[in-house]
């Protein structure tokens, strides 16, 4: 295969969910004097990486007043969301190609992953400069996942999942595609009372 080279790459940060298994929004935890979705908004930012799509949903009301408007921060909002995470997926892809229509990749994060910061997000786009591999996903418990960086060659791919399937079915399905960037501490989000705190211990 022929090694190719993702130039400009945006971030979708998907945050719509309904936070079940907590019992409250938790993109509005704090989290070293933010909440994990600003933290989550600023790591995106430090990158450099336009544009940066936030999705949200669920709670819309109480979580968009979090963020300010910055320069390359676009929020958009999926009707959709209780569909499951792939309508997110999609929301935001379809929204930063509209930005940027010569895109040619895209991270996709979340943001209950406190210790994701920016310099992992650009180590996976210099291993795909590396290696010339079309997707490169952070690795922790044995396999890959989130934060993932596609090329796209993969958008129609991420546009066609369905239902509560997030991007980790395309990179189990692609094995051979894949480059992978060590990230042990991505085993820590936070989905419930006691990961919340756990993370404040």
């Amino acid at each position: 295969m022929n090694k190719i080279r993702v130039s400009r790459c945006g971030i979708v940060l998907l945050a719509a969910g309904r936070s079940s298994r907590m019992g409250n929004p938790k993109q509005l935890l704090p989290y070293k004097g933010k909440s994990l979705l600003v933290h989550a908004a600023n790591t995106a930012i430090a990158t450099g990486l336009t544009p940066v799509i936030v999705v949200l949903g669920a709670n819309r009301q109480l979580i968009e007043k979090e963020l300010v408007p910055k320069e390359g921060l676009k929020i958009v909002f999926n009707n959709d969301w209780e569909e499951g995470m792939a309508s997110s997926i999609r929301c935001g892809i379809e929204e930063a190609l509209e930005m940027d229509p010569d895109l040619d990749g895209v991270i996709i994060m979340v943001c209950d992953q406190p210790f994701v910061g920016p310099k992992l997000l650009k180590k996976l786009l210099d291993t795909q400069h590396e290696t010339g591999l079309p997707i490169v996903s952070s690795h922790y418990n044995s396999s890959p996942g989130v934060p993932a960086l596609f090329h796209k060659s993969f958008f129609e791919a991420l546009l066609g999942l369905k239902g509560d399937t997030g991007a980790r079915k395309l990179l189990k399905e692609c094995k051979e595609l894949v480059a992978i960037v060590d990230f042990p501490e991505g085993r820590i989000d936070i989905d419930t009372k006691d990961d919340y705190a756990g993370l404040k211990s």
